[in-house]
């Protein structure tokens, strides 16, 4: 399991690009907003700690994870951002809605990326549980929403390399 023992919050804040000019736009699923709120606020952390400036940093809602895509794919046909973080949680239930759900919200971030040569970065969590989800949103494996915004800022800046 890649995070035994390991705290989804930790890097080495010199490998980071300075995130001075940099866009970003977050699209951020209400379902089960105890879990994606806790993501957000560790990806907005991570951005500016890292120079991202608050004003660079756009929010916007969707109703679920399978929203996710077309949130962030709005957000990419602006051409307005340099990057975008999709957060969304969604937990294993009693049916194969979850099958459906988490492959539509993969699939579709993915395909966001490639159409339009922006990097998204893949903030969904696909737990068993609720407790698998707190641990990743701020609990005993940190907050994968750290992780995903660090993720972004080095697709931006190797976009930007080439």
């Amino acid at each position: 399991m890649a995070t035994i023992n390991r705290n989804l919050s930790e890097y080495i804040k010199e490998e980071i690009p300075n995130g001075a000019d940099f866009r970003i736009g977050i699209v951020v699923s209400e379902w089960n907003e105890q879990i994606t709120l806790g993501l957000l606020e560790g990806a907005k952390t991570a951005l500016t700690e890292n120079g991202v400036k608050e004003e660079n940093i756009d929010i916007r809602f969707v109703p679920g994870a399978y929203e996710l895509p077309l949130g962030s794919q709005f957000f990419c046909e602006q051409g307005k951002v340099d990057g975008v973080i999709a957060i969304g949680v969604v937990i294993q239930g009693e049916t194969r809605h979850f099958d459906f759900v988490c492959d539509g919200a993969t699939q579709g971030i993915k395909d966001v990326n490639l159409k339009y040569n922006t990097p998204v970065s893949f903030c969904l969590l696909t737990d068993l549980n609720l407790q698998q989800s707190i641990d990743r949103s701020g609990g005993k494996h940190g907050n994968k929403g750290i992780e995903c915004a660090i993720a972004c800022m080095k697709m931006i800046a190797l976009k930007q390399s080439f």
